[in-house]
């Protein structure tokens, strides 16, 4: 994870090898979503560029957020921009001359997947989001959770991983019942 400390981008050239690091990690994921949505590799450019002074701005800011995770925040910034932009733009032009494309709704989306979480049960549930969320060690995810090691840890998580694919199975969903 890259993560933006004030203390360590004191240099112009500490501060250069970030937005580098960043520019690398991020900018392909922004190009291939503008480039879905219609837009040319300057117009990904200008988004990309607008979202890192908005990410650095907050960065900076007294009252700075906590930021989880750098790369899916930078990501929402820039669809958020897209979007904002590709709206504007948008409005003065007749519906038929435009190619409309069906972007699923994510929050939908999010609350189809997090019910079948949630049916595997509490524990299920905040068991994964310590992996897969949180990103935690799995000599960490066994201590929280009581287990005897990491082994025992890792079964309990794939036993949960099961009982949402099981579930998933018994109602004859497939993925496209989550993007639609």
């Amino acid at each position: 994870m890259i993560a933006m400390n004030n203390h360590s981008l004191s240099t112009v050239k500490q501060r250069e090898a970030f937005f580098m690091a960043i520019y690398k990690k991020v900018f392909p994921i922004v190009a291939r979503y503008v480039a879905r949505m219609g837009g040319s590799l300057e117009e990904a450019q200008d988004i990309f560029q607008d979202t890192l002074v908005i990410y650095y701005e907050k960065a900076a800011s007294t009252q700075a957020e906590i930021i989880v995770n750098e790369k899916a925040y930078l990501v929402g910034i820039a669809k958020r921009l897209w979007l904002q932009r590709y709206k504007a733009s948008s409005r003065n032009q007749p519906l038929n001359d435009q190619d409309i494309e069906v972007v699923p709704d994510e929050q939908l989306v999010t609350e189809k997947i997090l019910h079948y979480l949630e049916i595997a049960g509490k524990k299920c549930l905040e068991l994964l989001k310590a992996y897969y969320y949180d990103h935690l060690p799995v000599d960490n995810v066994a201590v929280m959770f009581g287990y005897s090691g990491k082994h025992s840890a890792t079964v309990a998580k794939y036993k949960c991983l099961e009982k949402v694919r099981e579930t998933i199975k018994q109602n004859s969903l497939n993925y496209a019942d989550f993007i639609e």
